[in-house]
């Protein structure tokens, strides 16, 4: 298949696409990061949105082109398409080099129907997910942000079960800002007169670290856990002391099953809400195999115990959007690091997420 390079080329054309998924406001490249582009000689095209967390004028005063929302699809056969989460389904092919969290490499559903869309039009996914120093570690995530919201969900969904509620949630909706989020959750804890305490798996890590964060700032009794205390495989009873687990860690074949239909027969049993931030129930690797299902801000909790001593789970793929503008300046300012090196697309850190791209479509 063409990889086609652009490398030496001037004006490497980024084209920002509105995002499709509901309740996600988050973009991957804010203003003042888009205007240092342009002045490095990229030309920025971007998608108008009512649902993003900033405004399209803010984009064209710094001297992006406006692209009305969804026309991706018209933009120049060697543009560059940006976005965050999945494109919408569809059958076309896709005959652009694309960048956004495909969540197709791990045999999500419908991973070889995505990937052979652009095996017939002959484009390439640069995954995000696989944007990666020499070290193999990610250049850019939202990890922090996905564990801060992911432990306030869980804090929440907590609170809905002291007062009885069920589901303990009805929807979530964005935040203007962290503060906004902590004096909702304070004035909560404070009603309610007492505390959750959390276990963090995956501690040391930056989801791990938002996670704790929020706890922190809550003033929760947290367990901070990482790779030593789960390398004996399990089981693991002590997760059953805790009201609230928040999993950080990404499911992969050496991954442990933390909470399993065993672990949660205990009579004894604390725990009531899990906050499966990593959030890949579909996989065959799913480290909580309790459940096999998504949320989303609308519906935020799946049962898995029903009656006076409820399980919940929040597992929304998107928390960062509940605090969006946070969670993009970070990301925006982390993936500059690779999009200013855009030019050369077969080398560095997007040659490293082409040769992914590359050994998986070969699985196909």
């Amino acid at each position: 298949m063409s990889n086609m390079s652009s490398a030496g080329r001037d004006n490497t054309h980024i084209w920002v696409r509105a995002e499709k998924k509901e309740n996600e406001r988050r973009v991957a490249i804010v203003p003042k990061d888009a205007e240092t582009l342009i002045k490095a000689g990229y030309k920025v095209t971007v998608e108008a949105s009512g649902q993003r967390c900033i405004t399209t004028d803010a984009y064209q005063s710094v001297g992006c082109h406006i692209a009305p929302e969804d026309s991706w699809t018209e933009a120049p056969a060697d543009a560059f398409i940006l976005g965050v989460k999945e494109l919408p389904d569809a059958d076309e092919d896709l005959i652009h080099r694309h960048i956004y969290f495909g969540h197709v490499y791990k045999d999500q559903p419908d991973w070889q129907h995505t990937l052979g869309r652009f095996v017939s039009g002959n484009g390439i996914l640069y995954d995000l997910e696989c944007l990666v120093d020499e070290n193999e570690r990610r250049i850019a995530a939202f990890g922090y942000w996905a564990g801060y919201a992911g432990a306030a969900t869980a804090v929440m969904t907590w609170l809905g079960q002291q007062a009885g509620l069920v589901p303990p949630v009805g929807s979530i909706g964005s935040y203007p800002n962290v503060e906004a989020l902590l004096a909702e959750l304070r004035t909560g804890l404070e009603k309610v007169g007492n505390k959750p305490n959390m276990i963090v798996i995956g501690a040391l890590g930056r989801t791990g670290s938002g996670a704790t964060d929020l706890g922190k700032a809550l003033g929760m009794d947290i367990s901070k856990w990482d790779m030593a205390e789960t390398a004996s495989g399990g089981p693991f009873p002590e997760i059953q002391k805790h009201s609230i687990f928040v999993n950080c860690i990404l499911a992969s074949p050496s991954c442990p099953r933390f909470v399993t239909a065993d672990d949660i027969q205990v009579e004894d049993r604390r725990l009531s809400v899990i906050a499966d931030v990593s959030c890949d129930p579909e996989s065959a690797y799913n480290p909580i195999p309790i459940y096999n299902r998504s949320t989303t801000f609308d519906s935020p909790t799946v049962s898995a115990v029903a009656g006076d001593n409820p399980l919940d789970i929040v597992a929304i793929d998107h928390l960062p959007s509940m605090l969006p503008l946070e969670s993009s300046e970070d990301y925006s300012k982390q993936l500059m690091t690779a999009l200013i090196d855009l030019k050369e697309p077969e080398k560095g850190i997007w040659g490293r997420a082409l040769d992914q791209f590359n050994r998986n479509i070969a699985r196909l």
